[in-house]
């Protein structure tokens, strides 16, 4: 019984002997082994071996996964807006120096705030609002290069800097919403006035190809009457009939006087004729026809 006893202690001491010196390191992880106080050795992932009883300490568990840190800055811009960046940082720890980003920096989060900081406030204020807008990509890449450059001394890098959100005082806000929106009403009512202008032009172009027409078809009108009336003299001068030029053309315009007042009256619109009240009516004008292509 009591060789058993002895036999379970020992295996006690063993198992704590093996749970002191076996130790796993998880992956994107490393662990930083100190030996009395002092650095020893920076362990990757899997299962290591180290000094029993103390004597190898893991001081450590460093992550090497891509961090990412959200930040709020207030600066002024030139124009002495006052404006809330939003800036999203990208960073993680460099695999081959996680001894100067354990050692040489307690609080790597808040060093990169101030350095973002810094950085902001030295750039913003070069700018007006509306440049401040156009090139936060350009601030953005700006910024990271300046907190890379810093950060890699402590063994950190920044992977990505964003710019995610500008945005100005409450009032200013509203004002640039009211110079926009009367900068958009004022194009509209270009827009409208530009419309109507060639509503009226096309109209009168319109009207005026249509007086053109117009014009033309009564010219043609015309002619036609002519052409027909010199035709006409000229079949009765060749027929013989005995009758002079003067006689042929009183009969012809006579004619045509009495088919014009016949197409008027036919024609539905027309409720008024007036007509000449003495019984040489027609004579008077053929009269005053003939004198008149006479004088011409």
């Amino acid at each position: 019984m009591f060789s058993f006893l002895i036999l379970l202690f020992w295996l006690f001491v063993a198992f704590l002997i093996v749970m002191s010196t076996l130790y796993v390191v998880k992956q994107q992880t490393v662990a930083i082994i100190e030996r009395f106080g002092k650095y020893q050795k920076t362990a990757t992932s899997g299962i290591h071996i180290r000094m029993p009883f103390g004597i190898d300490k893991i001081a450590a568990r460093v992550q090497l996964r891509l961090l990412q840190s959200e930040i709020v800055v207030e600066t002024k811009t030139k124009d002495n807006v006052f404006v809330t960046l939003n800036i999203a940082t990208q960073y993680r720890v460099n695999e081959q120096n996680v001894i100067d980003a354990y050692y040489k920096l307690i609080k790597p989060e808040a060093q990169i705030k101030s350095y973002i900081e810094d950085a902001l406030r030295s750039s913003v204020p070069k700018l007006t609002l509306d440049e401040l807008f156009e090139k936060k990509d350009e601030i953005a890449l700006e910024v990271q290069h300046q907190v890379a450059e810093e950060m890699s001394t402590y063994g950190y890098v920044i992977v990505k800097t964003l710019i995610t959100k500008v945005e100005p005082d409450a009032e200013v806000k509203q004002s640039m919403n009211e110079i926009n929106a009367a900068q958009r009403k004022r194009v509209a009512a270009q827009e409208l006035a530009n419309a109507d202008k060639i509503k009226i032009v096309t109209a009168a172009e319109a009207e005026a190809e249509k007086d053109r027409l117009h014009g033309v078809g009564i010219a043609q009108q015309r002619k036609a009457i002519v052409d027909g009336l010199a035709e006409s003299i000229k079949e009765l001068k060749e027929s013989n009939v005995g009758m002079s030029e003067e006689q042929i053309m009183s009969i012809l315009l006579t004619n045509q006087y009495l088919d014009t007042l016949n197409n008027f009256a036919s024609k539905d619109s027309n409720n008024t004729l007036f007509l000449p009240n003495t019984p040489n009516a027609v004579d008077d004008i053929r009269t005053q026809i003939l004198s008149a292509l006479k004088a011409k």
